[in-house]
């Protein structure tokens, strides 16, 4: 496939996809995706198309009868469906494992760090300018002093994964 056909089939595909997608219920930019991959298959297995602007119209209609038979055999559920998604127990023990190994570091950094870090785990979801007026420090200052205490946190809990890993 050529620029120069891509160019010249582009205007008359956009205007064939528009004036059949609403009709079938499908979406405009899908249609003429679909059609552009046909075309590509086609092109691949075939070679070059006698009449382009004749096929990309029959193929537009095609996708639009396809469409049309997708939607038909599609059927909404009468209930949602089980949430698969929830966390099974073994998951939650790991999960609540996680929070209590990051914790328990959070309390080893140095400083103001374990109260920041604290606040800034907090399940109260604490705003900036909450957290300065717990701690007594500047707004201004949470950034960078949060970038420090989590510089601190990363080292300290890559030390720990580093050494629990056998070696050999």
């Amino acid at each position: 496939m050529t620029h120069d056909m891509v160019a010249t089939l582009r205007p008359l595909l956009a205007a064939e996809a528009s004036a059949e997608a609403y009709a079938a219920g499908t979406d405009q930019s899908d249609l003429e995706q679909a059609v552009w991959l046909r075309l590509l298959e086609r092109l691949d297995a075939d070679g070059p198309l006698v009449d382009p602007q004749g096929w990309v119209r029959r193929a537009v209609r095609s996708e639009v009868r396809r469409s049309r038979r997708t939607a038909r055999r599609e059927l909404p559920y009468g209930s949602e469906p089980a949430d698969d998604g929830a966390a099974g127990p073994e998951q939650q023990a790991l999960t609540a494992a996680r929070h209590r190994a990051l914790h328990a570091a959070v309390r080893r950094l140095p400083g103001r760090c374990p109260r920041l870090m604290a606040a800034l785990l907090s399940p109260q979801d604490l705003t900036y300018r909450e957290i300065a007026g717990e701690l007594g420090i500047s707004q201004g200052s949470l950034g960078p002093e949060r970038s420090r205490c989590l510089g601190c946190l990363r080292r300290l809990l890559s030390a720990e994964v580093a050494a629990r890993e056998p070696r050999g």
